[in-house]
This record gives C-alpha cells, structure tokens and sequence, in this order.
C-alpha cells in the first residue's frame, strides 16, 4: 500500500451537516460513526461524530470528525483545501457549491499565471482553493 495525505477537518457538533454537504457537492460514499457506535471512552455526545469519511468517485478523500469536549478547535484558520485540475466544469460545479453560503475571499477568475483561482470560506468556515489549469498551448 502507497501513503496517502487526507485532509481531516474538525468540527464542533456539525460534521455531520457538514460531511453531508460535502458528499452533495462531490458525490461519492460516505460513512459516518458516532461516539456512542464506537463506544468512545473520552468521546463527548454518543450522537455526534467521532470518525466520518468521505471517498468520492473523483478519488478525494475527506474526513472530520466532532471535536471532544475539552479539545481546542479553531476552525479554519489552519487549513485551506486545495482543488486543482483541468477538468473546469467539475471545479466550478464544485466552486458554485462551496462558496454558496459562505464568503468569496478571491474571486474564481484568470489569473496572472494563466489559471482561474478562487479562494472561499464555506457556511462552515473552512477555506477552500480551486485552480483550473490553463489548457496547454
């Protein structure tokens, strides 16, 4: 098995709400645990999520979970998710999902490296950047 890097974002009694609105903006399977189903020792709410992962067909990977009382939790002002590619219908299918309800920080227009970049905070205040690569000449 190669290793693999996956963002793991923290939430505070939303990931749930969150996990779902993910997987309605890329699709793919999601599977969600509960504090009480992984009977957790030091986990808060029985209820809210101890471990959710999101695998969509695109092959990103997503997890989250709540954040246990007595944790620290900042949301996003460490992390940005980065989306990337040449396929620029599904980034900006994706752009328009994330940014509707949350905060367009860099507009998704070209850019002086020749791409189209966009930068938002989402309704659940994680930042995201999308960059469609400009086709080759």
């Amino acid at each position: 098995m190669t290793s693999v890097l996956n963002p793991y974002i923290s939430f505070t009694g939303q990931a749930r709400e969150a996990m779902e609105f993910y997987k309605s903006v890329f699709g793919g399977a999601l599977t969600l645990n509960t504090f009480g189903e992984l009977a957790a020792q030091h986990g808060g709410d029985p209820d809210q999520i101890m471990h959710a992962l999101l695998r969509t067909d695109s092959g990103f990977t997503l997890m989250a979970s709540d954040t246990p009382p007595g944790m620290p939790h900042n949301p996003g002002d460490n992390i940005a998710i980065s989306l990337s590619g040449d396929d620029a219908e599904d980034l900006r299918a994706y752009w328009k999902a994330l940014s509707d309800g949350g905060t367009v920080t860099v507009p998704l227009e070209k850019q002086v490296w020749g791409d189209e970049f966009g930068a938002c905070v989402d309704r659940f205040g994680i930042s995201w950047m999308v960059d469609i690569v400009a086709p080759q000449a």
